[in-house]
Parts: structure tokens; C-alpha cells; sequence
């Protein structure tokens, strides 16, 4: 079940660098992109970054739009990663073609990606000078939320496989989280 989790919080979602699949709409136009250059940037309000490369229709889309969306897929999408994330959605409309289904967003008009794992939607924020330069997209986290199964309590908790996060290495290759280790707490920085 899809839970809210608290805005204060949203940066646990992605702390941990997991592929990201950022969706995207203007008027009737919505297209679905990997990033694995996404991470938070803030706590209050929550804040995070991702690069979209100039010559992609979510550029264009986030651009008109000025939201997005990061959806975090499970191991069991890394199939769908790769396709929607290897071919323009110019050339085609890559929901359908890869069988992805959409979620309604709380906060933005762009849809969320059913079957994934966590969802953060994004407001961008005044920095275009960045964005022109650099490919770097600035937002403000307006809602989050995450599936129960995997994340409760401010924290992951990956018992099945199937659920786990993945890390995109190169040439379609990806790791799954690793198992947790804990250290010792309480010592200052």
C-alpha cells in the first residue's frame, strides 16, 4: 500500500542513490525517462536534484510544466529502466511500449510510475541560469510517498528480492541494495 511519507523525511527515499525514472506532463504530453543523477539536496523545505539532458522530451516537458516526478523502481523493473531510458520519447510513446502503467500524483499533473517502490513529486525552483548551464533541475519535494512493504517507519526495509532498489553501473548492468549494516551511533562528526 502506498503511504505518505512525512516531507521532512522524503530525503531517506533517495539518500541511498537508486535509479530514478522521473515522469513528466505539459497539456496532454507525458513522457517517463531514467536519471541516475538524482539525489536529495535539503531537509526544510525538502529539496532535490536531478540532471535532464537538453535534448530530451522531459526536458522539454519539466521545462513547460515546471514539475516532475522521481518514481524508484524495484529490481523488477530494471527491464522497463533500461528500455524507457535508451530510446527518445519522440520516437514513440514509451508507456505503451514497455506495458507501464500510471499512478495519479497528490501534488503535480504528472503521473507516477505504478509498480514502483517510492515517489517524490517536484516542484522546480526559479534557477534557469543552472538548469541552461549545467542540465541541473533544482525542485522542492511537494509530496512523497512510498509502498509499506519496503518502507515504514522512516526507514527501507528490504526483505524481498523482488523489491529492492537497483544502482545503475553502465551497458544495462545494475546492483540491488546491498544487506543493512549498522554502526555505532551517538558519536559526533
Amino acid at each position: 500500500m502506498r503511504i505518505d511519507v512525512p516531507l521532512g523525511k522524503a530525503y531517506l527515499l533517495l539518500n541511498h542513490g537508486p535509479v530514478t525514472l522521473v515522469t513528466s506532463r505539459s497539456g496532454e504530453r507525458t513522457n517517463v525517462m531514467a536519471a541516475s543523477w538524482a539525489m536529495p539536496l535539503d531537509f526544510d523545505p525538502p529539496k532535490v536534484v536531478v540532471v535532464i539532458d537538453r535534448e530530451t522530451l522531459t526536458r522539454e516537458l519539466v521545462g513547460e510544466s515546471r514539475e516532475f516526478a522521481l518514481n524508484i523502481p524495484p529490481r523488477e523493473l530494471a527491464d522497463s529502466v533500461v528500455a524507457v531510458g535508451s530510446r527518445s520519447g519522440r520516437d514513440g510513446d514509451k508507456w505503451a511500449g514497455e506495458g507501464l502503467a500510471t499512478l495519479p500524483a497528490d501534488r503535480i499533473g504528472a503521473p507516477l510510475v505504478d509498480g514502483c517502490i517510492a515517489w517524490l513529486e517536484c516542484r522546480l525552483l526559479e534557477e534557469r541560469d543552472v538548469e541552461r548551464k549545467y542540465d541541473l533541475f533544482i525542485a522542492e519535494v511537494v509530496a512523497a510517498s512510498a509502498d509499506d512493504r519496503v518502507f515504514s517507519g522512516g526507514r527501507w526495509h528490504f526483505d524481498d528480492p523482488a523489491l529492492k532498489t537497483v544502482h545503475y553501473v553502465a551497458g544495462g548492468q545494475f546492483f540491488t541494495i546491498g544487506d543493512p549494516v549498522t554502526g555505532r551511533t551517538g558519536r559526533p562528526g
